[in-house]
Order: C-alpha cells, then sequence, then structure tokens
C-alpha cells in the first residue's frame, strides 16, 4: 500500500478559515479540489475556493464562484458519464433558505458555465448537501439530500436527464426517539440525520449511510433505484455528528472515511474503513489523523470526501480550518 499526503495550502494566507472539500480525479493522474472559505463559517465573505494537482504540484488556490455577498457553503463536485465536471453549492444566511446553485465545465476546470439555480425558486438546499452524486445501473443521477429545519433529514434527488431537472424524494422515515429523549414533537434544533452518502449494491438496490445525532451512523436501503427507502436504522459504526464520506470500489469493496467517536464536538481521530460485506461489518485499515483533543487545546480532522482513482482512492478533508489536506491511498486489498 502507498499513501501520499499533503496541505493544499499554507494556512492564513487567502482566507482565515476554510472546511467542507470535495474532489475530482481529471487525467493524467490529476486531482481538482474546491472548498469554502473566509473569515469564518457563516459570514458574508465566505466563497469557494479551487485548486489542482498538476503533476504532483498545487495550483494557487482561486476563487471560482461569488454571485452574491452571501455566505457559501458545502460545495460538491462530480464528474458525469461524459467527463463534464458539475460544482454544486449552497448560497444562504440560514441553512433553512439556502439555495442550491450549480456550474459545469467541459474542460477539466479552465473555464466554467454561468451559474444557475439547480431548481428555480426552491430553498432548503436540493440536490447533493455535501456528499458526491452516484451514477446508477440504469443511468440516472442520485443525489444525497437533506434539509435542516427544525428536524434534520433526508431524502435523495433523482435526475433522469443528466442534470437537467431533478424530482426530490419523500422525506425518509425515521423514529425520532432513536434522537432525544421526551416529547419527539418539540421539533429540537440539531437532531436527526443530515449529509447521506450513496452507493449501488446491484442493479436498483442502493444503500445510504448517514451522518446522525445519535451517537451512532444510521442507514437505509432502497431496492427501487432510490425511489422508496426503508425507515432509517442504526449501525453499530459510532458518529460524532459529523461529515461522513463513502466509496463503493470496483471491485466492491466499500471504503468509508469518518472520525470514528460518538463524542459529539470530538472531530479526531480521522480514519478510513474497509466492509467486504456491503457494510455489514467494517474494520480499519488506516489512520489519516490521530492527534487526541485536550481541555487546553481543540483540534479538527473532518469531512472528509472520498472518490475512487485509477489506483485506490483520493481523499479531501479539513485539517484544523486551516487547510484542506489530500491523501492518495493505492493498491487497496
Amino acid at each position: 500500500m502507498q499513501i501520499i499526503q499533503e496541505n493544499i495550502f499554507e494556512p492564513n494566507i487567502h482566507f482565515k478559515e476554510c472546511h467542507a472539500s470535495t474532489l475530482v480525479e481529471l487525467s493524467n493522474n490529476n486531482f481538482m479540489v474546491c472548498w469554502f472559505g473566509g473569515a469564518k463559517e457563516g459570514r458574508d465573505d465566505v466563497a469557494i475556493w479551487i485548486s489542482k494537482r498538476i503533476n504532483n504540484q498545487w495550483t494557487t488556490p482561486l476563487k471560482v464562484v461569488k454571485i452574491f455577498q452571501e455566505p457559501y457553503w458545502n460545495p460538491v463536485l462530480f464528474k458525469d458519464q461524459t467527463g463534464k465536471i458539475h460544482l454544486f453549492f449552497k448560497i444562504g444566511r440560514e441553512l433553512p433558505t439556502w439555495k442550491t446553485w450549480v456550474i459545469t465545465s467541459d474542460d477539466q476546470g479552465v473555464t466554467w458555465s454561468i451559474p444557475k439555480e439547480l431548481v428555480l425558486g426552491d430553498t432548503g438546499g436540493r440536490g447533493p448537501v455535501k456528499n458526491k452524486p452516484i451514477v446508477l445501473s440504469d443511468g440516472s443521477w442520485l443525489a444525497p439530500a437533506s434539509i435542516e429545519r427544525g428536524w434534520w433529514e433526508a431524502f435523495v434527488d433523482c435526475s433522469q436527464d443528466q442534470g437537467k431537472s431533478w424530482q426530490a424524494s419523500d422525506l425518509i422515515r425515521m423514529d425520532k426517539s432513536m434522537f432525544v429523549e421526551g416529547d419527539v414533537n418539540l421539533v429540537p434544533e440539531g437532531h436527526g440525520v443530515i449529509q447521506p452518502t450513496l452507493w449501488e449494491s446491484t442493479p436498483g438496490t442502493v444503500h445510504m449511510l448517514l451522518r446522525s445525532s445519535c451517537g451512532n451512523i444510521c442507514r437505509s436501503d432502497s431496492n427501487d433505484y432510490g425511489q422508496n427507502w426503508c425507515s432509517i436504522y442504526k449501525t453499530d459504526l459510532p458518529n460524532n455528528n459529523s461529515g461522513i464520506d463513502v466509496v463503493k470500489l470496483k471491485n466492491g469493496i466499500l471504503v468509508l472515511a469518518c472520525n470514528p467517536t460518538s463524542i459529539r464536538g470530538v472531530r479526531t481521530p480521522l480514519t478510513l474503513s474497509c466492509s467486504h460485506d456491503n457494510g455489514k461489518s467494517w474494520s480499519n485499515f488506516i489512520t489519516l489523523e490521530n492527534e487526541p483533543q485536550t481541555i487546553d487545546k481543540r483540534v479538527e480532522f473532518s469531512y472528509p470526501a472520498i472518490i475512487e482513482t485509477n489506483c485506490g482512492v483520493a481523499v479531501t478533508y479539513t485539517w484544523q480550518r486551516k487547510t484542506i489536506k489530500f491523501c492518495k491511498i493505492c493498491n487497496i486489498g
């Protein structure tokens, strides 16, 4: 196994804070990464930034899109079947009023289309909320989505026409007593599930893992290409209410990036785990970061994004909100 691990840029040069990275592989073993950066998450100066790894060197970060003087959030890169690259992102001061926008590139991120709303007039966040869409065996696109309006709830957005239009599924059923004690009708902020990550195991059989507030990663499954989903249930995987991501490799192995702890507020360590049985069991095989958090020092290694590459997987993640880290792991058995 070969591991490459590097910072994409030096901290405190282009912005004070950064978060929520996403990546795609370009031709000739090159990569493109996006994230949001600015003075602080939620500030009006936060924009979407981009850098490319060309011949093993990272280009100077550039602000790729800033339409309005409002906060930008959670970019998601996605390469479709034709090689076109889509960059989805959110705009809005309040999460319930987010709007999803998209730009596209036909030349590997050299030039981009004029920004447009993904679903005109829709608020709350359509399309992929943090993690990449997947292309199903029937050619349709499935985007992992969620809303944060009181209860956190998840759904998927499906496109049958290569992203021209989107149809949202129903919100996925969940037993709210899994997440809070007492009166579940109080609709507490910050409880439930968000930010799904998807894979298809056999044609039409789709699965999701979800970030949750219950101390464990949750899961749901669909047998009809994501149109309907079973009730959300807990897995044995711990979750600290922070972002996760999974990728299914061509050999059928699942690789999960997450913080393997149930302690909310602690975003360390950061590990990769493998499953050879469609997510029934997992084994850790790489620890990317393992600095402990102490009373005197808060650390954060979070919000991983993971894709398959021509030799294994590539991962990006937030490093202390100061830079984005890139890892390339080859020859995964």
